[in-house]
């Protein structure tokens, strides 16, 4: 799908004014450029070529866009879309029932060219699906077995569905309400990829994008009375969604429509999803306490090596210091040696000297022996003469 500028909205149907959006007819034609049954040709040719020569043959009108959308041996089938339904008449006159030449070929190549048919689902689809599906006990009890009412969009711009004036370009189920109520109560919506599990949930990418970078989703939307689906399915069909800027240019882009065929809103889906998710949100909760626990294996391995990596530092930094002390004990130590071999006690004098005055304690002991024991004797004579 792509998305195109517009230069004539002369067609376009007011689908959501507060949103700016719009339904515009698609304009579409189907090219068959059919090969002759026998080909001569000198020469190889590409699609492309041959896309060139159909440009030319609508000069001056042009191709909003135009791409081809199957090649056989047989044939090869363009798609070109128009500005408008008026234009695409204008076209049809001009290529339909014309011959292409080819430098190389021998033969013409003819031109069949006929109005696309919207590739959308018909009252007649809904019915044959509904006659062809088994009929669950949950149908029977939720009673709508035999009435559709959900609608699956694909395609949808998420910008063109965002809240204004926020800064998120994400999709806005309330949004999307108001613009889809234009045809009737809704009973629910789903937007998928707001739901941060789904993507896990189907096993794919919930998120496209048009040729021109917007980003588009899908939607569910389930009307609450089956007048309303099909009010809805009616108008939506051969429309593509166009958006109005508040500087009056507009774009367009193809979205597909068709109604829904998975029974998206039963109870059974709803609980299947509501598993899922409580699931995923489990294996969220143990993927976040694993990665906090290696966090903190990490924080206390780094503290480990933190303090390790400053212990041997440290004892870089001490290394010099013990060498110098190392260096210095040895002279320390023959110092003293040497003050203590000065000492005057260790010399031969000083012992001799030490021996004459312990002898002269001794004589000076022994004397004051003797005196005092004469001083004792007197006084115990005085004591009996007197």
């Amino acid at each position: 799908m792509t998305i195109t500028v517009v230069y004539d909205n002369s067609e376009a149907m007011e689908l959501c004014a507060s949103q700016h959006l719009y339904l515009k007819p698609v304009a579409k034609l189907t090219i068959n450029v059919v090969f002759p049954e026998h080909t001569e040709s000198t020469r190889s040719f590409s699609k492309w070529e041959v896309m060139d020569k159909l440009k030319n043959m609508i000069c001056p009108d042009q191709f909003t866009t135009v791409r081809v959308s199957k090649s056989t041996k047989d044939f090869i089938r363009f798609e070109g879309e128009a500005e408008n339904k008026k234009l695409i008449l204008t076209l049809k006159e001009k290529l339909h029932g014309k011959v292409i030449k080819l430098n190389g070929f021998k033969d013409d190549l003819k031109v069949m060219a006929t109005e696309a048919q919207a590739d959308f689902p018909t009252p007649q689809e809904w019915a044959s699906y509904l006659n062809k599906r088994e009929i669950t006990n949950e149908d029977l009890t939720e009673q709508t077995a035999d009435i559709p009412d959900c609608i699956y969009f694909e395609g949808l711009p998420c910008k063109w569905f965002a809240l204004k004036g926020s800064n998120s370009e994400k999709p806005s189920e309330d949004v999307l309400r108001v613009v889809f109520e234009s045809f009737g109560k809704i009973k629910n919506i789903d937007i998928p990829m707001l739901d941060p599990y789904r993507e896990e949930m189907v096993g794919g990418n919930l998120n496209n994008f048009l040729f021109g970078g917007l980003q588009t989703f899908e939607a569910f939307v389930q009307y609450q009375e089956y007048t309303a689906f099909v009010k809805a399915m009616e108008s939506l069909r051969g429309m593509k969604l166009m958006f109005k800027g508040d500087d009056g240019k507009a774009l367009a882009c193809n979205m597909k429509v068709t109604f829904d065929t998975t029974k998206h809103f039963s109870k059974g889906a709803i609980k299947k999803r509501r598993l899922e998710r409580q699931k995923l949100q489990e294996l969220e909760q143990e993927r976040k306490r694993e990665k906090r626990e290696r966090k903190r294996r990490k924080r206390r391995d780094d503290e480990k090596i933190a303090r390790e990596r400053k212990r041997k530092a440290k004892l870089k930094r001490r290394e010099p210091r013990q060498i110098d002390r190392d260096e210095k004990r040895p002279r320390k130590q023959q110092k003293v040696t040497a003050e203590e071999e000065q000492r005057p006690e260790n010399m031969p004098e000083w012992e001799e000297r030490k021996y004459l005055l312990a002898q002269r304690r001794v004589e000076s002991i022994r004397l004051l022996t003797v005196l005092l024991s004469r001083v004792k004797v007197r006084i115990f004579f005085k004591n009996i003469l007197f």
